[in-house]
């Protein structure tokens, strides 16, 4: 007979309510007894941690009486909540909360498990990389983030069984953020038709809601350094930080010093133009020489060499015949005589959820 599973939850914006909107379609799903967002936490009463709450229903679960209610809960309260359960239990941070993520040994050494697409636990500080994994195994946890690269992609997974089956990674490489995809296969197309400037090229994917609400956060490249840090660790490079390597941002110098608010927002879409040429120049650079510029991540293991920025690609190459919002990892290895290549849809809400259900699905089979 298969033991019991509880599940807590914390975050309920785009993808943490696609997350409750697949597992209330699981079977077999945990229980869950937790559901906290920055405001409110939903329990299920102790000691018998009945009723569960509706995965289907969390919105209307907060008029339910049985169900405790109290304000945003500490990790010590949460932890001390999850670990009382009558079997083992699981924590799925649907967050990007840095102050979280540092906080995951705290749970994992209690044996509550960890699944999460927040990428601030794995890619910050190697020594948290580290007192994570310890951390879980000194709990005898179990850590699951595949969606912190790739969203549901199968990127992780992919090296993760590479190494554990005794090859050699040697090199990483692609296209590893939806925005930055999206970006240039409109800017700069295969066929060389676009004729859009850079500047209405950002502002139309920020109007799609393919950006962050600031673009910055994206044209900086730190997202993709961070899924570039997770990649060379996994690798088996101790990778300090990410930014401990060369990564190109395409925020023009003269509006780096821009507040981070609404307002430098604002004021950042409204002077993008005047660097349209900047742009334009890197496009016809590449298309003199027959070839496309795309942002790509690289990972050489060997030289232990970490970068993210601009290149130039073949236009019969797979990276540049990359269509709208699509990513493209490659793995060279010494078994694989040709790249083992894992490509699809890197971001959307369904999609990053799919990967966090899959992990949880795989999590549960392990507890039980």
């Amino acid at each position: 007979m298969s033991s019991p599973v509880y599940l807590g939850v914390i975050g309920v914006g785009g993808v943490g309510t696609a997350f409750l909107s697949q597992l209330a379609r699981l079977p077999n799903a945990p229980k869950l007894i937790l559901l906290a967002r920055s405001s409110q936490t939903l329990q299920s009463p102790t000691p018998a941690y009945s009723p569960a709450i509706p995965a289907a229903e969390w919105k209307t679960a907060v008029e339910t009486p049985s169900l405790m209610k109290s304000g945003a809960l500490s990790v010590d309260e949460i932890a001390s909540y999850l670990s009382s359960a009558p079997g083992r239990s699981i924590l799925v941070d649907n967050t990007s909360d840095p102050a979280l993520a540092s906080s995951y040994p705290i749970f994992l050494r209690k044996g509550i498990s960890i699944v999460t697409p927040n990428k601030k636990g794995f890619s910050s500080d190697l020594s948290l990389w580290k007192d994570i994994f310890a951390s879980a195994a000194e709990g005898k946890a179990l850590v699951y983030h595949e969606s912190t690269v790739g969203a549901g992609l199968p990127v992780i997974s992919t090296l993760r069984d590479l190494v554990a089956t005794g090859d050699e990674v040697t090199r990483i490489e692609g296209v590893f953020s939806g925005t930055l995809s999206f970006l240039f296969n409109t800017f700069a197309p295969v066929s060389g038709l676009s004729g859009a400037k850079w500047s209405e090229v950002v502002a139309k994917a920020k109007e799609l809601g393919y950006t962050e609400p600031d673009p910055r956060d994206d044209l900086n490249g730190m997202d993709v350094a961070r899924k570039l840090t997770i990649l060379a660790r996994i690798a088996g490079l101790e990778v300090q930080a990410p930014d401990s390597f060369p990564i190109e941002s395409l925020i023009p110098k003269e509006l780096e010093s821009l507040p981070s608010t609404a307002e430098g927002t604002a004021q950042f879409m409204a002077r993008l133009p005047e660097f349209d040429g900047q742009m334009a120049a890197i496009k016809e650079g590449a298309e003199k020489q027959g070839k496309v510029v795309r942002y790509v991540g690289s990972i050489d293991v060997g030289k232990k060499e970490v970068r993210v920025g601009l290149q130039y690609f073949d236009q019969d190459s797979a990276i540049a015949g990359l269509k709208g919002s699509d990513n493209i990892i490659s793995f060279y290895t010494k078994r694989y005589t040709s790249p083992l290549i894992v490509q699809g849809a890197g971001a959307g809400g369904d999609v990053t959820a799919h990967g966090v259900s899959a992990d949880l699905v795989k999590a549960v089979e392990r507890l039980q």
